[in-house]
């Protein structure tokens, strides 16, 4: 079972994250925070296998607390979940060390596919063709 820190301000976000996942048998929300700052407090004692990070929030974005988590504890695999489909969000996303990128409103089929991805390939990232299109 891969463990999930969810880390968002939207109580709908987490909501639909936990309707999506309550079927699948190889992921379990573990722990959810509404700051960066509470997710860098937290990450060497929940140690999950996977973030679901959204961008904006208080305090810290999500960008930037990527990078922090990561300095922390490299192993954890962080997906950005945002509603701000741009080139440049995506890049940064990836610049800050993101291993995958997924759109709000969440689809089922893309929050499954980016999870099973990350856990079956764990070298490689996740980042849908549709995201990443010419400027």
């Amino acid at each position: 079972m891969k463990k999930i820190m969810v880390v968002d301000d939207s109580y709908m976000t987490v909501k639909e994250l936990q309707f999506h996942l309550r079927a699948q048998n190889d992921y379990e929300i573990v722990s959810h925070y509404t700051r960066g700052e509470e997710a860098l407090q937290n990450i060497e004692t929940d140690k999950p296998d996977i973030v679901m990070m959204d961008i904006v929030m208080p305090g810290i974005d999500g960008l930037e607390t990527t990078k922090k988590l990561l300095e922390k504890y490299p192993q954890a695999r962080i997906i950005i979940l945002t509603s701000m489909v741009y080139n440049d969000t995506v890049l940064e996303a990836k610049e800050a060390g993101a291993s995958g990128f997924l759109c709000k409103p969440l689809e089922l089929a893309e929050v499954i596919s980016c999870l099973d991805h990350l856990r079956t390939r764990p070298q490689t990232d996740f980042f849908l063709p549709t995201v990443l299109r010419p400027s």
